[in-house]
């Protein structure tokens, strides 16, 4: 019988949020963005960097420039008013940018 050859999987989880300059006006949250991959298209099966909200938003636009009839998944809502303290708000800006990398 002839192998068959494993199949690609690629993993995302969006991590870690930290929040810088707490409590002044230009605080942010940055995530830590894991991924792992056996694809044979990527050099490094694992890598790891943070993002902002703001650089999901400018891939998001890269994307829709691109995508010509493919759907771009949606972010997360932006809040109108940065909510430091809220680690609720927090979590669910996490799970909704996963599941914008994810899609």
């Amino acid at each position: 019988a002839i192998p068959t050859p494993p199949q690609e999987l690629t993993t995302v989880r969006v991590q870690d949020p930290r929040v810088h300059n707490e409590g002044s006006w230009n605080s942010y949250v940055d995530y830590k963005i894991f991924l792992h991959t056996n694809s044979k298209a990527f050099t490094a099966k694992t890598s790891c960097v943070r993002r902002r909200y703001r650089e999901f938003a400018w891939l998001r636009r890269q994307l829709q420039k691109n995508a010509g009839l493919v759907p771009v998944p949606e972010l997360p809502g932006k809040s109108g008013f940065f909510v430091g303290s809220s680690d609720e708000f927090i979590e669910r800006r996490r799970q909704g940018l996963q599941q914008f990398l994810e899609r």
